[in-house]
């Protein structure tokens, strides 16, 4: 599966992530959910989401905040940054949406807009005694139940064919199309030619056909 970036740097970026959130709601008093809508409004987490050096690695977490607060117009009073003994929920939040994002190369925006970020604090408990691949799997179940349609369904959709008649247009078979929309097999590992087929007939890349996350097998 495609990553976001190199993997080389994705503990700086869950590390940034972290410290951004915790700085923001503890040392700033910013609600979460308003401060990572500003995040995600500034075009920070854009760039954040697709490997920027200058921000995974150049950037401290407190800074990153900070340049979150100007780019979005907001004058920023001189603060002490404090440093807690251990990891707040907060913290945690953004060190393990970090992970997430990375391994799927899913927008922030898209993730939360299916999963808000209060939803994910929620899952602190019993997730942060966890390892981080247990709650990017949770995140998956919680991100196919928000979106159900598979990119297939909806492009098929979109371009007004019924399952017979995307199958007689891309010659692949039409159980095949069902397994697919249905995950019931995983369009991911389709055979190559299939998805040219399908992109053909849907007038689209190949790469709109796969599934960010995939399903569970």
């Amino acid at each position: 599966m495609i990553r976001a970036y190199d993997e080389t740097y994705v503990e700086k970026a869950r590390v940034a992530l972290g410290r951004m959130l915790d700085f923001a709601v503890y040392d700033l008093n910013y609600d979460i959910t308003l401060f990572f809508d500003w995040f995600l409004d500034s075009g920070i987490a854009e760039d954040f989401g697709r490997g920027d050096c200058s921000l995974l690695v150049g950037k401290s977490g407190v800074e990153l905040a900070c340049e979150v607060l100007e780019r979005i117009g907001k004058n920023l009073e001189p603060v002490s940054a404090r440093y807690a003994a251990g990891r707040s929920e907060e913290y945690w939040t953004g060190w393990a949406l970090a992970y997430y994002q990375w391994r799927t190369a899913l927008p922030f925006r898209e993730i939360v807009r299916h999963i808000p970020i209060m939803d994910i604090q929620a899952l602190y408990s019993p997730y942060h005694e966890m390892d981080i691949r247990q709650f990017s799997d949770q995140m998956d179940v919680l991100y196919r139940h928000a979106q159900p349609e598979t990119n297939l369904k909806r492009l098929r959709q979109k371009t007004g064919l019924t399952q017979k008649e995307l199958s007689a247009q891309s010659g692949v078979p039409l159980r095949t199309i069902q397994q697919y929309e249905q995950r019931q097999k995983n369009i991911n590992k389709a055979q190559a030619e299939y998805l040219f087929q399908l992109a053909s007939a849907l007038v689209c890349q190949a790469d709109d056909l796969l599934e960010k996350v995939p399903c569970a097998e």
